[in-house]
């Protein structure tokens, strides 16, 4: 095992209410995702360290201008970024970062309206285009959801892409959602793409053992605005590739489903998902055998604004679980924003920050914790960007500039667990980690996709409130359980797979 060096060390009282200070000259000049129709959707950033200075940096969408790659410069306290070289592709949708060959330095698998693409990380955030040299076939759709795993004894993850609308579909938009792709390593590289047919206008992916049996299965949210006869929120089995049906016990459910959140929240070692969407934000409690929906009484449906006076139904996008005051409890942001300008759902729709009580309900802080934005809210993450042990907030917005806050809450203690294991699969994609204080187990998964186009990759972060001592377990890819180790809490510690 390798500790990192100790990041922040004050222990502090539990259970503050929420507070973030705007930090609007975070980015070195605006960052908008905008365009046509063909980027209501989409809008997602990625959160990742791409230089190994324990800083998380970002690569923002731009939709129909270019995206950018922005490198974390904060110090003291201040949250600061700098834009890095890249090449200014347009047309992103989003990307999610991965070690795709294992080599330790991060990739980005990145998805646009046109062909996708696959960039290599050559470290100090250099990046070149891969994707021709891995045999990935780039297509030239409208991609909107990713998701990725390992399979087996495979060198190489298998990748799930999303696609939206058909855009060659002379008879689109409606009744036109495209197939959607698995591209499965070969011998030689990525072969010809599998479908996952048909489509029901996927707009998040997310491959999980939600069952915890060692079968990871791939859940796709699909936007009910533009479905085919038939559609519904899927969950496809990998192995052989089927989709579960009614008849082995998978209910049909059909929302406007815009992303996935995943994490235990009812202490039961298993991912509960929340499904956002236009109207309902639905929360659905895994029992092992299936999911239940979360009663209405627990808080989480977030389904109108809770600011202003327009009482149309809100418009959920991003969706994240995390620890906002280091009490120990999964807290929820939500972002949120009219598609663009459709008159059945809310115009000034406010993001959600839905704080975890001991009760296992929640309730709604943003307005006091000063993040109800009512921008057009699309992809979303909650990461330390300073450094301080507290998660920060940033937003990326259609049509207008991205906003990043700052968390300066009365937060408890922590503790941040990084992840490595030699190749293939350098970061431990489908790993459990456990971490054990005396207030019980908190049990989370090493996933990669969900929320809504953008996903992170880096330490997990756990909350701790008063707990002075913790122990760390890892339930490593394949199912080989490590010991339990004492760590120091208000750390990020890295834990490096010996077998």
């Amino acid at each position: 095992m390798r500790l990192a060096a100790a990041i922040w060390l004050a222990a502090l009282p539990v259970a503050a209410e929420p507070r973030f200070a705007a930090v609007p000259d975070a980015l070195p000049a605006p960052h908008i995702y905008g365009g046509g129709w063909e980027h209501f959707v989409g809008g997602g950033v990625a959160v990742f360290d791409c230089n190994g200075d324990a800083l998380p940096d970002l690569y923002i969408a731009g939709g129909e201008s270019p995206a950018r790659l922005y490198v974390n410069r904060s110090d003291g306290g201040a949250i600061r970024f700098a834009e890095a070289p890249a090449e200014a592709l347009t047309g992103v949708t989003g990307a999610y970062p991965l070690d795709i060959d294992s080599d330790g330095h991060l990739d980005l698998a990145i998805l646009r309206v046109g062909a996708n693409a696959l960039w290599r990380g050559r470290g100090a955030c250099a990046f070149e285009e891969a994707g021709d040299a891995w045999g990935f076939e780039a297509g030239a759709r409208w991609s909107t959801a990713f998701s990725a795993t390992w399979e087996g004894a495979a060198l190489w993850p298998t990748l799930a892409i999303g696609n939206y609308v058909d855009r060659a579909n002379p008879d689109g938009p409606f009744q036109a959602c495209d197939a959607n792709e698995l591209h499965r390593p070969g011998p030689a590289g990525y072969g010809a793409p599998l479908p996952l047919a048909p489509g029901y206008c996927a707009l998040s992916m997310l491959v999980s053992d939600w069952q915890r049996r060692g079968t990871p299965e791939l859940r796709i949210s699909n936007d009910r605005h533009y479905y085919v006869r038939g559609g519904q929120e899927e969950m496809w089995r990998l192995d052989p590739l089927a989709a579960r049906t009614e008849a082995d016990g998978w209910p049909r459910i059909s929302l406007w489903g815009m992303g996935i959140a995943s994490a235990d929240i009812t202490g039961n070692g298993l991912p509960d998902v929340m499904l956002t969407s236009m109207g309902d934000q639905l929360l659905k409690l895994n029992t092992g055998a299936g999911y239940d929906n979360a009663p209405f009484a627990i808080g989480t449906y977030a389904q109108r604004p809770h600011i202003g006076d327009d009482g149309r139904p809100a418009t959920g996008w991003h969706a994240e679980f995390g620890d906002i005051d280091n009490d120990g409890r999964l807290d929820l942001f939500i972002a949120k924003g009219n598609v663009d300008q459709m008159p059945s759902n809310a115009m000034e729709d406010p993001n959600n920050l839905l704080m975890q009580r001991p009760d296992g309900s929640f309730t709604e802080r943003s307005v006091e914790a000063g993040l109800a934005s009512t921008r057009r809210g699309r992809g979303a993450a909650l990461a330390d960007l300073d450094g301080d042990g507290r998660l920060d907030v940033v937003v990326v917005n259609r049509r207008a500039p991205v906003e990043i806050w700052r968390n300066e809450t009365e937060a408890g203690n922590w503790l941040g667990v990084d992840l490595r294991q030699s190749a293939p699969n350098t970061r431990a994609v489908g790993a459990w980690i456990e971490v054990e204080t005396d207030a019980g187990v908190q049990a989370r998964e090493v996933t990669v996709g969900g929320g809504h186009a953008g996903g992170q990759a880096g330490p997990v972060h756990f909350g701790l409130g008063a707990a002075e001592a913790a122990r760390v377990r890892v339930i490593w890819p394949g199912g080989t359980a490590g010991a339990w180790i004492e760590v120091p809490v208000n750390e990020t510690i890295g834990i490096q797979r010996l077998d």
